[in-house]
C-alpha cells in the first residue's frame, strides 16, 4: 500500500475508514493516444472492437449505465 495516498473519510453508520486518495499523474497527456498502436494481433484489435459494441449497442447494460436508462 506504499505510494498512494489515503483520506479518512465516514461512512454511512459514522466509522471513520480510508479511502484511497487521487491516484493520477498531475499535468495533461502529451498527444492523442492510438489505440490501434497497443493491440498488435488481429485477434486483440477484433475483441478490443467487440468489447466496444457490445458497451455501445448491448441489452445487457450494468452498474451506472444500467442505472442511467431507467430514470
Amino acid at each position: 500500500m506504499s505510494g498512494y495516498q489515503y483520506d479518512e473519510k465516514e461512512d454511512f453508520y459514522g466509522r471513520k475508514v480510508k479511502v484511497l486518495g487521487a491516484t493520477f499523474e498531475e499535468g495533461k497527456p502529451e498527444g492523442k493516444q492510438n489505440w490501434r498502436a497497443k493491440l498488435v494481433t488481429r485477434e486483440e484489435k477484433l475483441g478490443y472492437i467487440k468489447t466496444a459494441l457490445r458497451y455501445w449497442y448491448g441489452k445487457d447494460w450494468y452498474g451506472s449505465e444500467k442505472r442511467k436508462q431507467e430514470i
